[in-house]
């Protein structure tokens, strides 16, 4: 069976409310969904859009990482599968971007654009801090089945509340990031560098998010290592 089949099944199951949820998943198949999670909504929207800036021009980068965040969207409304709440952060802050760079018709603009949208986010991981469910708790069920009572845990709680810290952080860096390359640098070397640089701090945040989760996920015994 293939990763995608894994992933889709374990979708199918916690849609239909049968007992995946309760039958943990294998550490495999959550890598699994996070991996194809990450890969739908952030590395193919970014890898089309550097191969069109490269390819033709910044607007067809814009218009290309756009349009697939919408098909992606589309594809899993037509197959019933259940809604990403990654990908729909990722459209959304697309939207935003494009519009905004469309409408002033200033590339500057769209570049900057991200560092202001990171730092918005940062604003909203910070203040839901304060509230029962914290962001990350919100996009736990993206990369696994989370039920109700599983989401209740102490342990898992505080889990979600440090992990939404921890983006907010990450935010707030690339954001610093990206203004700093911005203002010193040409277009093609700013998105060469910010790319390297941004994916560097993304991947450590990573690496900690999943050493963290799986350790948690241990101790609760919501994981089957084999």
């Amino acid at each position: 069976m293939s990763l995608v089949q894994t992933v889709d099944r374990a979708d199918d199951s916690v849609r239909d409310g049968t007992t995946a949820v309760a039958a943990h998943p294998r550490l495999r198949t959550i890598l699994g969904r996070i991996a194809l999670s990450l890969l739908v909504a952030c590395f193919i929207p970014a890898l089309l859009f550097y191969v069109c800036l490269a390819a033709i021009s910044v607007w067809a980068a814009l218009v290309a990482a756009l349009a697939w965040c919408y098909g992606a969207s589309a594809w899993r409304m037509a197959t019933k599968r259940r809604r990403s709440g990654l990908l729909m952060l990722a459209a959304a802050v697309l939207t935003a971007r494009t519009a905004f760079a469309f409408a002033s018709g200033d590339t500057f603009v769209y570049f900057l654009q991200p560092a202001v949208t990171d730092v918005a986010v940062a604003m909203v991981f910070f203040a839901s801090l304060a509230t029962a469910r914290p962001v990350v708790a919100r996009l736990a069920s993206d990369f696994y089945p989370m039920s109700a009572d599983v989401a209740k845990r102490p342990r898992i709680q505080r889990l979600f509340w440090h992990l939404t810290l921890l983006w907010a952080l990450v935010c707030l860096g690339k954001a610093t990031v990206t203004v700093s390359l911005l203002v010193s640098q040409s277009t093609m070397t700013f998105v060469v560098v910010k790319s390297i640089c941004l994916l560097s701090i993304t991947i450590l945040a990573i690496t900690a998010t999943v050493l963290a989760a799986v350790w948690v996920a241990r101790k609760e015994g919501l994981l089957v290592t084999a």
